[in-house]
């Protein structure tokens, strides 16, 4: 494993820094969260542009096929102004599940549109059992002769109301499957959840008879359940850069707020206490990056351990991050709690990106029962 970033890899970092800080101030963030469309439709069309909708989507259907690392490396600087656009959800969740599991045709039919921005995706999965194993999907498929109508409803939906394909899990003759579904057809509602994120919108997404066709299958009928642990596996390792540059940008401000606020004549940064808690960010953020960019080289790489290592940069980056947006809004002190503050917009991510994918405790759990395994 090469730990340097080629030069085009730094390129694309700087080039996302710098796009970033002009296009996606907190202000954006701010009025994000009371109207979610309006921003994203500013700043959509401005990341197909820069190409990265189609990072990861092949050239014969207009992307820049890059890999995991690369879009790792995007994410990172993404996460450090909490972008207020469903790039995550379209890229890392329903564009990947398109390439894991989509025929040639249906990769012609979506791929293109994704990358030039005119078709926005996520990933409906989650249900009442809020469980991420495959015993915890119980919405219905059932099949006839010109396609499936699928049945129930999906919990805690990410960017549900901005997108306008959904890649639906149900169940079938007793396994999985997959569907892409049009979110304004009939019979999907879709209902804004009230979620500790405000930036990144959940929802309920019910589906009242839904009829779909024979082409909205992606994969085989009951084959969906490895193709979900797969994305999964992509999913959590592209939400640990995310949330590696939001803990990066935490200790940034934490650390000039510390070189300027003053106590008793002096900088509060010169208190051994506050450097220690400023040392201790920093080791958390760069064990994190390592993590993070470990495990997404072990995935592009096809690595025998790159299962696990995505369950376990789950499990470290999202306690990190949480702790870290902690310290941040310690270190500032009694300011650190106000609205006026961005510290209170990270920290909520962090306590968001803990429960996404499974907690901590559940990805342990499933590394733990690889390793038992190999004995």
């Amino acid at each position: 494993m090469n730990l340097e970033l080629s030069d085009e890899q730094q390129l694309l970092r700087r080039s996302a820094r710098e796009f970033l800080s002009r296009a996606s101030p907190m202000s954006l963030v701010r009025a994000a969260m009371d109207d979610p469309r309006a921003a994203c439709d500013r700043l959509w069309p401005q990341l197909a542009e820069m190409g990265w909708l189609g990072l990861t989507i092949p050239a014969a259907h207009g992307g820049a096929e890059l890999g995991l690392v690369e879009l790792s490396i995007l994410l990172q600087e993404c996460g450090r102004t909490l972008l207020p656009a469903p790039l995550y959800t379209t890229v890392a969740l329903g564009t990947q599940a398109v390439l894991l599991a989509g025929s040639p045709a249906q990769h012609e039919r979506w791929l293109p549109a994704i990358a030039e921005g005119t078709l926005k995706v996520t990933l409906a999965h989650l249900e009442q059992s809020a469980g991420w194993s495959e015993s915890g999907v119980a919405m219905s498929a059932a099949e006839s002769a010109d396609g499936f109508t699928l049945s129930g409803t999906k919990l805690f939906v990410p960017d549900a109301g901005l997108a306008d394909r959904l890649v639906v899990s149900a169940r079938t003759n007793g396994g999985i499957t997959l569907f892409v579904v049009d979110a304004s057809v009939d019979g999907v509602t879709i209902r804004p959840l009230d979620f500790v994120d405000g930036v990144r919108k959940l929802s309920e997404v019910r589906f009242d008879s839904v009829r779909v066709a024979q082409d909205a299958m992606l994969g085989a009928i009951d084959g969906g359940w490895p193709v979900l642990e797969r994305l999964f596996d992509f999913a959590k390792v592209a939400l640990c850069a995310e949330m590696c540059g939001a803990a990066e940008r935490v200790m940034e401000m934490a650390v000039d707020y510390a070189k300027v606020r003053e106590q008793f004549g002096k900088p509060i940064g010169s208190f051994q206490a506050i450097q220690h808690k400023c040392a201790d960010m920093l080791v958390a953020v760069e064990s994190a990056k390592s993590a993070t960019y470990y495990a997404a080289w072990a995935l592009a790489n096809g690595e025998p351990d790159a299962h696990t290592s995505a369950c376990l940069a789950k499990a470290y980056v999202s306690e990190a991050f949480t702790k870290v947006a902690g310290d941040g809004i310690q270190v500032h002190g009694g300011i650190g709690f106000t609205w006026e503050q961005d510290l209170h917009l990270y920290f909520k991510r962090a306590k968001a990106c803990e429960l996404a994918f499974g907690t901590p405790s559940w990805n342990r759990e499933l590394a733990a029962r690889v390793l038992l395994d190999r004995r």
